[in-house]
């Protein structure tokens, strides 16, 4: 059952950081589409779709929303990650933080950087979007009386933060992502940011600020729709914008991932006890240098949080795990914008304490350990890429009653990386 809610959620964990960074990137993109080999008719539907309004606002929005819904019952797996690596995270930066995009966009109007609108035809926008989302995210905060991890309250769902960053990072993006690529990635870099604190705080689940997530870009994306119908071609600037993927280019990335891990095996222990892990959850932080677009190097940090079942009854405590990984990343294009990946990696494994009916299963102890993987990455722009991966982890067992055996941990899930 675990391994089936794993591939369940696969899809819906790539969009967690991947999708919302790519809002209004891809939807710059130039007409070559994914399908450059594909039929030319086949290339002209693919691109009208592309190309159509109602696609390009709701291409992201609508998926996160639905993802929030679908990853509703893993929300306990990534609060437990949460618990187990920051359980006594405190920070308010959150609170400034959902704002930061929107004030980077009016200071840069007062500076007379030319953007998308006019003033008033970008204050127009901007207030229909503020008001559509307030109203959406206030009405389900009421309606839907979801309790917050720590209990403060019955109105957790969504996240207001959350969909206030992302409403603002949308906005600088449709005023000022004509620039560069990377105010774009700053922006909603910085409202992811705000999410994850969301999270690491204890007010939010995973589910809250996917779908906050969703709905600050719905929001802004309606807004500046109905301000278009209302001021047409008056106070509008229009940037040719084109890229270039048929060049060869190496693939060096940087990225944050998420991911949901199983690890299969029984282990007895020396009282007769037998020890199981369930499903769990990963986080991380990933990158590589590629010196050819085939071969590169690089390295990969991770958290991860695993259910423990001790003699078939699933138990409060959970094996926590922190994990330091270096080697060879490969890489082969299938289509110029589509990358086929993968890695052999070595390096260290970190696990907590773990203790079950008042007795030390096993202390806080390194081991050595080993990733591999295989990942499939889309490049939305040249500078971000969208992963799904599947990677395998094998590291030397920490039980001391099975210090021969080894423990494996299947992860699937994805990331969004800023390539370069």
């Amino acid at each position: 059952m675990a391994m089936h809610n794993l591939f369940k959620n696969l899809l819906t964990t790539g969009i967690l950081l991947a999708m919302p960074l790519a809002s209004s990137l891809w939807a710059k993109a130039p007409s070559d589409s994914l399908a450059q080999t594909a039929p030319p008719a086949l290339k002209l539907k693919i691109d009208k779709i592309v190309a159509s309004r109602p696609f390009q606002m709701t291409y992201i929005g609508v998926p996160l929303v639905v993802g929030s819904l679908i990853v509703k019952s893993e929300d306990d797996h990534f609060r437990q990650l949460r618990n187990d690596h920051l359980p006594a995270f405190s920070r308010h930066f959150d609170n400034y933080l959902q704002y930061l995009p929107a004030a980077v966009m009016l200071g840069m109007k007062v500076g007379g950087v030319e953007g998308r609108s006019s003033w008033g035809r970008m204050i127009t926008s901007d207030a229909f979007s503020a008001a559509i989302m307030a109203t959406v995210v206030g009405t389900l905060k009421a309606t839907t009386n979801v309790t917050r991890p720590d209990g403060s309250n019955n109105r957790s769902f969504p996240s207001g933060h959350t969909a206030t960053a992302f409403m603002t990072a949308t906005m600088l993006s449709k005023e000022y992502g004509h620039i560069s690529p990377w105010v774009s990635v700053g922006a909603y870099s910085v409202a992811t940011a705000t999410g994850l604190m969301r999270m690491a705080n204890n007010k939010h689940w995973l589910s809250d600020v996917l779908a906050g997530a969703g709905f600050g870009i719905l929001s802004t994306e309606l807004g500046y729709y109905l301000a278009d119908l209302i001021f047409k071609e008056k106070g509008i600037n229009r940037f040719a914008f084109a890229e270039d993927f048929s060049q060869p280019y190496n693939p060096s990335f940087v990225g944050l991932n998420l991911g949901l891990n199983v690890m299969p095996g029984s282990y007895r222990l020396n009282d007769g006890s037998h020890l199981e892990f369930s499903s769990g959850s990963s986080a991380g932080i990933e990158g590589a240098y590629f010196f050819s677009p085939h071969i590169g190097v690089g390295g990969h940090f991770s958290a991860s949080s695993t259910a423990v079942v001790w003699n078939g009854s699933a138990q409060d405590e959970s094996l926590g795990t922190l994990a330091v990984h270096a080697g060879a990343y490969f890489s082969y294009p299938i289509v110029p914008r589509l990358l086929l990946g993968s890695k052999a990696l070595a390096g260290y494994v970190h696990s907590t304490q773990l203790t079950l009916d008042n007795s030390n299963i096993y202390g806080k102890r390194n081991v050595m350990g080993a990733e591999t993987g295989i990942s499939l990455t889309f490049r939305a722009r040249t500078n971000l890429g969208i992963k799904l991966h599947a990677d395998y982890n094998i590291m030397a067992s920490p039980l001391e009653s099975h210090s021969h055996a080894a423990f494996h941990c299947l992860t699937v899930g994805g990331s969004s990386n800023i390539t370069f």
